[in-house]
């Protein structure tokens, strides 16, 4: 079932022809959609709350040259040029992907503000999953619009985030667990990744910008971390590591 953000899309049937705008009025219904019958062109288009459908479906039938009642001899969205002649059960199918091409498509571009979303995965300690997760959790942020997922190097910092509690926590033990929680909202994105490992003290990890430092690899993920977070959190064991990102300028909403 395709619904909108409120739990069903409003769809506007003009037809002049009872039975069709009858029959098309039940079966959207039945659906889980809002659905409005008008039978003159003139009154839908001069109502108030026209703006406010997702879908107008108007001029099913030509009553002047149609022999069957089955045939559809034009079908418009939002009075555009009318399609080819359809069956009753193909314009269904166009009426539910014109929809899901909307909400998809349309509708997830529009700053989704009152939206919270957790996400919680437990994997095993393998660096090949990790791309995709990645990707996962990236186009969950990207959807909520507001932190510019190629700007912010986000990427970078999860992936960080991710090699050295596999490698550096779990050693590389496929035994042991990685546990990922993403908390987003159009305010922040919230990351915690947890591995099963023995744990470290951050304090002691070297300073990559030492000259001391300077052939050394370690520490850098660490330091790509913070300079890429908002925030960033370790346990007491290092096990844990808490990762805050909002969006450019603090935007709040």
């Amino acid at each position: 079932m395709i619904q909108s953000g409120n739990g069903k899309c409003r769809i506007l049937i003009v037809e002049n022809d009872n039975d069709i705008r009858a029959g098309l009025a039940v079966e959207l219904s039945q659906l889980g959609h809002s659905v409005i019958v008008e039978s003159e062109r003139g009154k839908a288009l001069a109502r108030a709350d026209l703006a406010e459908f997702d879908l107008l479906v108007s001029d099913l039938v030509d009553q002047e040259s149609a022999t069957e009642p089955e045939v559809v001899r034009s079908f418009k969205i939002g009075v555009t040029s009318a399609l080819a002649r359809r069956t009753i059960a193909e314009l269904h199918d166009i009426i539910v992907r014109t929809l899901s091409f909307k909400l998809q498509r349309i509708d997830a571009k529009q700053k989704p503000v009152h939206v919270r979303e957790k996400i919680d995965l437990e994997l095993p300690s393998d660096l090949t999953l990790m791309n995709s997760v990645l990707e996962y959790l990236l186009d969950r942020v990207a959807n909520l619009g507001l932190i510019q997922i190629e700007q912010s190097n986000l990427f970078v910092a999860l992936d960080e985030a991710f090699v050295n509690a596999v490698k550096h926590g779990n050693r590389n033990d496929p035994s042991k667990l990685l546990r990922v929680t993403a908390e987003l909202s159009v305010h922040e994105a919230i990351f915690t990744v947890e591995d099963e490992g023995d744990g470290f003290d951050v304090r002691e990890i070297p300073d990559p910008r030492d000259p001391a430092n300077l052939f050394k690899s370690s520490g850098r993920g660490v330091l790509l971390i913070y300079n890429i977070m908002d925030e960033v959190e370790y346990s007491e064991r290092g096990t844990r590591l808490k990762m805050v990102k909002r969006p450019e300028g603090n935007l709040a909403i």
